[in-house]
């Protein structure tokens, strides 16, 4: 059901891709965890769902709407909407102009979704390193999402 949703919505095969690189790397990080496994699995492949209306921030608030809209879990569906980097809070989210609320991870698939999503560059995994460099360049030295992906790592990879 979940690939099929993918390609009931048009999903470039990029972005088919970029998802089950996704499941593989989230699948990995579980190993470390007790989970549910099946909010997971569906969780790393609908993560980008949104990337189908938008390719902006706002894919993850577009993503969980469409996921409701499919009757999918709530579980899955706050995937979707908090998956983008380490997660925004609402301060941020007003700036980026989403809905004033925090996105921000809380539960442990949440978290290794969403940390999944940051190693994976395309179809590609890649390390802490590489994505730190690249929000560095993008965000600046010492915007606050960087701390937040460091904890990420620091809960997530042993």
């Amino acid at each position: 059901m979940n690939l099929k949703l993918l390609k009931d919505l048009n999903s470039s095969p990029y972005l088919i891709g970029h998802s089950e690189a996704v499941l593989t790397k989230a699948l990995e990080i579980t190993t470390n965890f007790d989970v549910d496994l099946e909010i997971v699995r569906a969780g790393a492949l609908l993560h980008d769902v949104g990337r189908t209306k938008t390719q902006g921030v706002r894919h993850g608030v577009d993503g969980a709407q469409i996921l409701r809209e499919h009757g999918f879990p709530k579980d899955v569906v706050r995937i979707a909407e908090v998956h983008i980097g380490a997660g925004i809070p609402r301060d941020e989210a007003c700036v980026l102009g989403l809905p004033c609320r925090d996105y921000l991870p809380v539960t442990l698939e949440e978290k290794i979704v969403a940390h999944a999503d940051n190693l994976i560059h395309g179809t590609w995994e890649v390390s802490l390193e590489f994505v730190v460099e690249k929000w560095e360049k993008s965000m600046g030295k010492n915007h606050p999402s960087i701390g937040r992906l460091r904890k990420l790592h620091g809960e997530l990879i042993i």
